[in-house]
């Protein structure tokens, strides 16, 4: 059962698994949700009532296809329900207000928002789950769902190379944690300027085989994943036009994955800027796995709810 969203005065409050970023999931924990979302998507009516009675909170700062259709299917095909609210959070009330009222009402919060902050400070007062779908500096649940796929494809994570050419942003955070420790090598080439936080990148490297360079060549060679995403996120509009000056030679086209092996696959978290960070021809190949990514959103968001409600 989820924890009481009501403590009485003078009562302990209830550990809360809380998702703010990769790392709040142990690796026993990665592991059951991935495992969750494997057995939900063979036999999704065997957990159509799994989340019967429950009221999932939905807050959306950024615009939304995959992350909101696919946590309100996952939490209805679950057997619960979900409450939608667009907009920011936390100009009208702060933020801690906002996360004491929730409690309330729902089970759970799952929020899509442009400052990592927001979802600290939602953990920190919520005594219920709070789900980061997307923030600044991680982006969770996409990579539930990627490596969820590459496991289908693959068979396995150990051993593989994933390269992630481009911008390195919340997706290349978010990779090199969560890839990183299920036994993949994690290549990331971007241009000089445009690197992962070094806190991230720290983090990361106490736990996995992480290399950082400016090459993408480099990056993709032996690669079994090549993975990019768009160069200029949302909320870094202003920097666009510097942007596409820099990035061209990022761009994943037919000739940059020739470089990786000839088996390997490519991989792109959408909405994709077509012409961008990589080609027609390379998103509608037969290596991509971009669509199937995005399916798996479904199932591996059902295996952390399943996870964090249980």
């Amino acid at each position: 059962m989820a924890a009481p969203s009501f403590v009485e005065p003078g009562l302990a409050v209830p550990t809360v698994q809380h998702l703010t970023q990769d790392l709040d999931l142990s690796q026993d924990l990665l592991l059951r949700v991935l495992d969750l979302a494997a057995q939900v998507k063979r036999t999704p009516q065997r957990f159509s009532q799994s989340l019967a009675g429950r009221y999932l909170s939905l807050l959306f700062e950024k615009p939304s296809l995959r992350t909101r259709v696919t946590f309100e299917l996952a939490i209805k095909q679950l057997g619960g329900d979900a409450i939608t609210s667009v907009g920011p959070v936390g100009e009208r009330e702060p933020v801690k207000d906002v996360a004491r009222n929730l409690e309330r009402w729902t089970q759970g919060i799952i929020a899509r928002v442009f400052s990592q902050d927001t979802i600290q400070e939602l953990a920190k007062w919520a005594h219920i789950p709070v789900v980061n779908a997307l923030s600044d500096l991680y982006h969770p649940c996409q990579i539930l769902a990627d490596v969820q796929t590459i496991k289908e494809r693959f068979g396995r994570w150990d051993g593989l190379k994933l390269a992630f050419v481009g911008d390195g942003n919340n997706v290349a955070h978010s990779l090199m944690l969560t890839a990183g420790r299920l036994g993949m090598h994690v290549a990331v080439a971007t241009p000089k300027g445009y690197e992962p936080k070094p806190q991230v990148v720290a983090a990361a490297s106490r736990l996995a085989k992480i290399s950082l360079n400016n090459d993408p060549q480099e990056a993709v060679d032996g690669a079994h994943v090549v993975y990019t995403d768009v160069w200029t996120s949302m909320g870094h509009e202003g920097e666009k036009n510097d942007r596409m000056q820099i990035f061209p030679p990022y761009r994943v086209d037919e000739a940059l994955m020739s470089k990786a092996r000839p088996e390997a696959i490519f991989m792109h978290c959408l909405p994709a800027k077509r012409g961008e960070e990589t080609t027609d021809g390379v998103m509608e190949s037969a290596r991509s796995a971009v669509f199937d990514q995005a399916e798996n959103r479904l199932h591996a968001q059902k295996g952390l709810l399943l996870t964090l409600l249980s």
